[in-house]
């Protein structure tokens, strides 16, 4: 089976974006959790 290398360059850049958002997402949640326990104790 052969890679189709048109899908993946068009692929690639999604999956990039994608996952750097959920990255910065993800960090700006603990952030907020952190300073939720924080303020709680």
């Amino acid at each position: 089976m052969d890679i189709d290398w048109r899908i993946l360059i068009v692929v690639s850049p999604l999956l990039i974006a994608g996952s750097w958002a959920l990255f910065n997402i993800a960090k700006a949640a603990i952030g907020q959790v952190q300073e939720f326990l924080s303020k709680e104790s």
